[in-house]
């Protein structure tokens, strides 16, 4: 079984998914963990390290097509240990996945025509030329826009603590506009890929439900595909 996790920068993912590990480990029993991106992996992590922290330009300085394609290599790298695990019968979660890559760079283009042509390619080049497993569970955390500003405000004073950084900024979390698009974005590919299970993270008064709360629907969805 293959389980991906989605979701913005800022928007408490990791603790989801520490807690999602811990449920998925005592109801199916082996799992295997790749987060993704690689930043530790040969070639294309310290690439895609050096582009987020600016290495190459600003975030409109390289075409998405571009970034995309490291994106996509990095995962492709992973696949032998992604096929070895699931022929194994382990469970494998994954810690964003393709549809981060459609987000993300999807996002950085005005024009609609041109993310619609990128987002295919995303899909045709990830899922067809490399032939990615396509997840059995899919899931994107939707949380308050102003939830992943206040914690990307407060990474943002922390960022020596994430060694792919070098001590500089992540160019994807510098704009809190950037990161709306984005939201935008995943909220566009559920509305066209009903695989991709958006759960809502916001309380009835728009601010950010209690990790646990959130983790009570997770819960839900995943109970209901296992």
């Amino acid at each position: 079984m293959l389980v991906v996790l989605e979701g913005l920068d800022g928007a408490g993912k990791s603790t989801q998914v520490r807690k999602l590990k811990e449920y998925l480990e005592s109801v199916r029993g082996s799992l295997d963990y790749i987060h993704f991106p690689r930043y530790e992996s040969p070639v294309y992590g310290g690439l895609i390290g050096k582009f987020l922290r600016g290495g190459f330009g600003s975030l409109d300085s390289v075409h998405p097509q571009l970034v995309a394609l490291l994106f996509a290599e990095d995962r492709r790298a992973a696949l032998p240990e992604i096929r070895d695990a699931l022929d194994k019968g382990s469970t494998v979660l994954l810690d964003r996945y393709v549809y981060s890559n459609i987000a993300y760079q999807c996002a950085k283009l005005a024009d609609n025509e041109e993310a619609e042509e990128l987002r295919e390619w995303i899909l045709n080049t990830e899922f067809g030329h490399f032939n990615l497993p396509r997840p059995d569970l899919n899931i994107f955390l939707d949380v308050p826009i102003s939830f992943v500003e206040k914690s990307l405000n407060a990474s943002r004073a922390n960022d020596g603590d994430r060694n792919y950084l070098n001590g500089q900024k992540d160019i994807h979390e510098a704009d809190i506009e950037f990161q709306k698009r984005v939201r935008a974005m995943y909220r566009r590919q559920a509305s066209l890929d009903p695989t991709l299970v958006v759960i809502d993270c916001a309380a009835e008064d728009g601010s950010m439900l209690p990790p646990d709360d959130i983790f009570a629907r997770i819960k839900s969805v995943v109970d209901a595909n296992l």
